[in-house]
C-alpha cells in the first residue's frame, strides 16, 4: 500500500490489524479496545468538566480544535496535556471510523484508523500537531472520509 503523499495525515508504517475474536460476530477488533476508551473517557471528561456536549459528528471537530488552540494559547506545557490530547485524538478517529466505515489498526502501542480505500492516518499524532498549531482534526476528518476523493 503507497500511502496518498498529499496528506501529512496519512502514515506509511507497517502495521498489523489484531482480527475479531472468533464467535464475536459484530464484536469491534481488539485494536479498537484502547483508543475507544480514550474517547469515550475525552468525551464523558468534556461533558462533566467543560459543560461541552460532543456527539460524534464531524462538526463537534470543530469545538475539539478550538479547545486544543485555546490549550496552547493559555501556555499549557504539552506533558500536562498529553493524555487529553490522546483522547482528543482517539475521539477523531472514532469520528472517522463511524463516518466512513474504517477501522482501528494498532502496532507496537501505536494506534491507526484505516479507511476503507486503504489509507492509513493518525488522528492520534494529529492531536499534538494541533496542539503545535500545525494541524486540525477537522481537517484530517474531512480528508479521511473523503474516501480517496481528497
Amino acid at each position: 500500500m503507497t500511502p496518498d503523499l498529499a496528506f501529512p495525515y496519512v502514515t506509511s508504517a507497517t502495521t498489523s490489524v489484531t482480527r475479531q475474536v472468533p464467535g464475536e460476530a459484530g464484536s469491534r477488533p481488539q485494536a479498537a479496545a484502547k483508543p475507544v476508551r480514550w474517547a469515550a473517557d475525552a468525551v464523558a471528561t468534556m461533558r462533566e468538566g467543560a459543560r461541552v456536549r460532543l456527539d460524534y459528528t464531524a462538526q463537534s471537530l470543530w469545538r475539539v480544535d478550538r479547545m486544543i488552540d485555546e490549550l496552547r494559547q493559555e501556555g499549557t506545557p504539552a506533558a500536562a496535556v498529553e493524555s487529553v490530547l490522546r483522547g482528543f485524538g482517539a475521539y477523531a478517529g472514532e469520528v472517522i471510523v463511524r463516518q466512513a466505515g474504517a477501522e482501528w489498526w494498532a502496532s507496537g502501542g501505536d494506534h491507526w484508523v484505516r479507511t476503507p480505500d486503504g489509507r492509513l492516518w493518525d488522528p492520534i499524532e494529529e492531536a499534538t500537531r494541533c496542539f503545535t498549531g500545525d494541524g486540525s482534526l477537522r481537517l484530517l476528518c474531512r480528508d479521511a472520509t473523503a474516501g480517496g476523493r481528497g
